[in-house]
């Protein structure tokens, strides 16, 4: 599956894909302000396609993390994994990470990535332990903040345990 950077000229068909499934906050908005942040050099996009060229996923690489203790470090973070599910289980997350972690190898030793803590993050927690990846030994973070004991949160997908992988 061929993977490229995020262009202008992807929004439309990315902005249907997630429509069509009723995933909320993947809008137009959302990926004016990617490409934005791409061509200032803050984030990388990386948009996979089938061999017929029809969209089937992408992730973003921020080089300065959300998470403080990630940025703190300049450890870039792997944010917004995203696969079609028609299109799961055919390697193309793992495709997407290690180009992501090529990208992420020419500026830092380290790669970081946040995980979602409900059942629907159940896959990703498995291929990012197979891929090396461990906490931070922080706890869990909400929001790109550390959760201190009592903190009130909400599970959803700003509650993350955060991971690192040492590159090289």
């Amino acid at each position: 599956m061929p993977i490229a950077q995020l262009t202008p000229g992807d929004i439309d068909e990315i902005v249907a894909g997630f429509a069509a499934l009723g995933w909320p906050g993947k809008d137009r908005p959302q990926y004016e302000r990617y490409v934005r942040e791409q061509d200032a050099g803050e984030r990388v996009i990386l948009v996979a396609r089938t061999d017929a060229g029809q969209f089937a996923g992408y992730l973003t690489v921020k080089w300065e993390a959300g998470y403080q203790p990630f940025r703190d470090q300049g450890i870039p973070e792997v944010q917004d994994l995203n696969v079609l599910p028609h299109f799961r289980r055919r390697g193309l997350a793992t495709a997407l990470m290690d180009l992501a972690e090529e990208h992420e190898a020419t500026r830092s030793p380290i790669a970081g990535i946040g995980v979602g803590l409900y059942t629907d993050y159940g896959p990703a927690h498995l291929m990012y332990l197979e891929r090396g990846y461990r906490p931070d030994g922080r706890g869990i973070s909400y929001g790109g903040r550390v959760c201190a004991p009592g903190d009130p949160v909400t599970v959803d997908d700003d509650l993350c345990l955060m991971l690192t992988r040492r590159l090289r």
